[in-house]
């Protein structure tokens, strides 16, 4: 949906198709007719914007298949949806049985990862509706923090001044301007906004931002306006935001607290959890290993805070 912001500028709403599980472009198509058209209906509205999500081959079919490209456009326009950005963090296997760590590969010191987002950048100016000409795409922060060295880290910078020079050459000649945001994760290299300063000033190009995604802020017991503020300060642009919710727990000691929380816990995808003490967060990647105790210890009533990505 589309709404007119107070300064002029118009502000694109979406609803984010990486709920429904879908690898393939023929999954792609049924979740247009199964869940996005339904929605818009529920909505009564005569147009609605997804956040696109496009897996490997999904994204592979499109970007070398000019008619299939022309076919899902064709598609979006029947059915009264439209796409300004995608989401590109997932690569595939978003709706496997355990999906956990798995999201996270491959990474930016990957040169599958600069090939995919690039893929993705093509496919996007070809969704594009007539009258918009700016497109975003969201990506994984860097990379999970284990195993990330100074070598990596490396490769990932120059993966991503490479990008930047490819979306430059995509809009001179496609006419169509994409930016691709790092979204901070709660245990990946750029954890926090704070985080995404050093690496973002250092690539120094506008095409390659931070998308701002409201549960792992909140994950993070990261202020909002504090984070915007320092990127704003920092020239950081902010290319997307996501809007979601994390679990707030006022006091995670409680026996019936736990036993609440415990109902969000299961298989597929990973929960991280940060605990607020006088010491600073204390963090675990699961929710399983925060209501063992690792991250919820008895005692002082502490706040915590649940990525849930249900």
């Amino acid at each position: 949906m589309r709404f007119r912001h107070p300064d002029g500028s118009t502000v694109h709403l979406a609803y984010c198709t990486n709920v429904h599980p879908a690898e393939t472009l023929d999954g792609v198509l049924a979740q247009l007719r199964d869940h996005c058209e339904p929605v818009r209906r529920r909505l009564g509205r005569d147009r609605l914007g997804i956040g696109l999500w496009l897996a490997r081959d999904a994204a592979h079919a499109l970007d070398t298949d000019p008619s299939a490209l022309r076919g899902l456009r064709t598609e979006l326009d029947r059915r009264g949806l439209e796409v300004v950005t995608l989401n590109g963090f997932p690569y595939e296997g978003f709706g496997a049985e355990e999906v956990k760590y798995r999201v996270y590969k491959p990474d930016w010191a990957d040169p599958e990862r600069l090939d995919h987002t690039t893929a993705l950048a093509r496919v996007l100016t070809g969704l594009l509706p007539d009258d918009v000409g700016d497109g975003t795409i969201s990506t994984l922060p860097l990379a999970w923090r284990t195993a990330y060295d100074d070598a990596r880290a490396k490769t990932a910078r120059t993966a991503l001044r490479t990008l930047a020079e490819r979306l430059d050459a995509i809009e001179e000649l496609t006419g169509r301007s994409i930016r691709v945001g790092l979204e901070p994760e709660p245990g990946c290299v750029v954890e926090t906004t704070r985080d995404a300063i050093a690496p973002l000033t250092a690539i120094a190009h506008d095409r390659i931002g931070i998308c701002v995604d409201t549960c792992h802020l909140a994950t993070s017991f990261e202020d909002p306006h504090n984070a915007l503020d320092a990127l704003t300060e920092a020239r950081v642009p902010v290319v997307k935001s996501q809007l979601s919710a994390a679990l707030h727990a006022e006091h995670p000691d409680l026996p019936e607290v736990r036993e609440a929380l415990a109902a969000f816990a299961e298989p597929r995808f990973l929960h991280q959890t940060r605990t607020a003490t006088a010491a600073g967060l204390r963090a675990t990647d699961d929710l399983d290993e925060a209501l063992a105790g690792h991250a919820l210890p008895d005692g002082a009533p502490w706040r915590a805070h649940f990525h849930v990505p249900l």
